[in-house]
């Protein structure tokens, strides 16, 4: 069974990502365009991590709108995986990105070139306001509903805005040292690919593990424990699995009840934890319960 409000949240996130899309394809040209003509290597790579972000916000509006669709034979859990493998992707791309600009931002240094210009000053603040706002909105929706996808979105735009910070940096002091500063901005564009790749490690970690079944954290099983144990007639939890499926948690659990119970008062049982378990935890989507005598 589906949470009303599942088809909802995701939707919801999804066009979240779409919106930061349409965002990052104005941002990157602006970026690009200011790094040619103010003569800063910083400001482009800067650009092309944008335009890599556009992508990365598309993964994720893909991967949302794939895990919305409803159960079906040939995917009875439903399709929460898609938005898991969206997390992996852009966590991939991160990487991919911090790894490509290192070697631009090297071949840079080694190659003479005039100072920035100052108006990349004011490009980069308006850049850094904006991607900052974009990782507040788009993570505080992704922790409420539990999405690993909209977080490794939010992250992208964190890391948008700290490639900003960085080249922000790097510009200002190229400007205020004057001669032979002019490769600081190519200096911080390499730092900020540092920071890239770590972001792009922390996303990547914990959407494979997602995607591997890894056993959420402790409070989750223990409020499924808690639940059930209030139902009455039970007398213990004998095994508890959960499993992250998307947003959704899936159910496992073995509960004791007396030896002598009939079936039709152990299904009853079983039905009754099952509505006091997603009745404290909406997240979770279903609970299969196993009754064992005590």
């Amino acid at each position: 069974m589906t949470l009303p409000n599942h088809n909802a949240r995701l939707t919801q996130g999804s066009l979240l990502a779409l919106a930061g899309a349409a965002i990052n394809v104005i941002l990157a040209g602006i970026k690009i365009v200011s790094g040619i003509v103010g003569n800063s290597y910083a400001l482009i790579a800067d650009g092309i991590e944008s335009t890599l972000d556009i992508f990365g916000s598309l993964l994720v509006w893909a991967g949302l709108r794939y895990a919305a669709m409803p159960p079906d034979e040939t995917h009875p859990y439903g399709h929460g995986k898609a938005e898991t493998l969206a997390a992996v992707a852009v966590g991939i791309l991160l990487l991919g990105t911090s790894v490509l600009l290192a070697v631009e931002s090297v071949r840079e240094i080694l190659t003479p070139h005039h100072a920035p210009k100052p108006f990349t000053l004011l490009v980069l603040l308006v850049v850094i306001f904006v991607k900052e706002t974009l990782y507040r909105k788009v993570l505080r929706h992704g922790s409420e509903v539990g999405s690993m996808a909209l977080e490794s979105d939010a992250w992208h735009h964190r890391s948008d805005a700290i490639t900003s910070a960085a080249a922000f940096v790097g510009i200002s002091v190229a400007l205020i040292g004057g001669e032979g500063y002019e490769a600081a901005d190519d200096y911080a564009a390499l730092v900020a690919c540092a920071v890239i790749g770590l972001n792009g490690i922390r996303i990547l970690g914990p959407a494979v593990n997602e995607a591997m079944d890894v056993a959420p954290p402790a409070h989750i099983e223990a409020s499924v424990r808690s639940s059930a144990v209030t139902v009455d007639g039970v007398k213990g939890v004998e095994k508890c699995r959960v499993r992250k499926m998307g947003i959704e948690f899936y159910v496992d659990l073995h509960v004791l009840v007396p030896s002598d119970m009939s079936v039709r008062e152990g299904h009853e049982i079983a039905h009754a934890v099952k509505d006091a378990v997603r009745l404290k935890m909406p997240s979770v989507a279903d609970v299969l319960v196993h009754i064992e005598p005590y």
